[in-house]
């Protein structure tokens, strides 16, 4: 059973890599010599591992409802995802799938474009899942910039060899009837643009039902967690079918 990875940057450990120089000369030819004759060893002594499917990475880059802000560890729709990913290649046996969630709570697209590049370098995924854009429109930012932003990250996964998908958010109704639209657009004409796969509202029939919210009135509580898998599972499915069935 696979678990879901919580992306974190790899960083070099001071003197990694440094000799010491305290230590005599020949142990490092003694250390150097015995490794060789042990991974020739190896090489003979024992067959190649044979997986019996193949696997994929999905990235998910996305803010706090992504990240499970408020949510019991493990209880987050990315979480329900991954276990409905296992289940399909247990049952189908079809290719595994691993999630690597990069997820920061109040990200902004200005933020997941900043990053993406290094998720991508040491990550190398198959699909990435941009779900930003929530808390550029909350703030009332530049309509333009989270355009844009969106654009650069699709042409970003496009050039590391990632399939670009887009998660789309909505406004509460407070916003003025002219913003939410402007707003929605934005999503929908990135989407068109780029020939980017969009789910236009991926927490839709959650919004404005206190009983799947938290106290903040802004965040998906637990109960609203499966149906945000499933909104995202019925667009992702027919995606990375192809994948699944080679």
């Amino acid at each position: 059973m696979n678990r879901i990875i919580k992306y974190k940057p790899k960083h070099k450990s001071p003197g990694s890599g440094m000799w010491h120089i305290s230590s005599p000369a020949y142990s490092f030819a003694i250390v150097d010599i015995f490794t060789l004759f042990f991974c020739i060893f190896l090489t003979f002594s024992c067959p190649p591992t044979v997986l019996a499917n193949d696997s994929g990475k999905i990235l998910i880059l996305g803010d706090s409802i992504s990240a499970g802000y408020g949510i019991p560890e493990g209880k987050g729709w990315v979480s329900l995802l991954q276990n409905q990913l296992d289940k399909n290649r247990l049952e189908q046996n079809q290719t595994t799938l691993q999630i690597i969630n990069d997820s920061i709570s109040g990200d902004t697209t200005a933020g997941g474009l900043a990053r993406l590049p290094r998720v991508l370098d040491e990550v190398h995924p198959d699909w990435v899942v941009i779900a930003l854009g929530g808390n550029d429109g909350l703030r009332g930012q530049s309509l333009a910039a989270m355009k844009s932003n969106l654009s650069k990250m699709i042409l970003l996964c496009h050039e590391r060899g990632a399939k670009p998908l887009l998660l789309g958010m909505k406004l509460p109704p407070n916003y003025g009837k002219h913003y939410i639209q402007q707003f929605e657009e934005v999503y929908v004409n990135v989407s068109v643009e780029s020939n980017t796969p969009l789910l236009p509202f991926f927490i839709e029939g959650i919004g404005g039902k206190t009983h799947y919210m938290q106290a903040d009135r802004i965040h998906p509580n637990t109960l609203a967690q499966s149906i945000i898998r499933d909104n995202v599972w019925q667009f992702l499915e027919p995606i990375i079918k192809p994948l699944q069935q080679d």
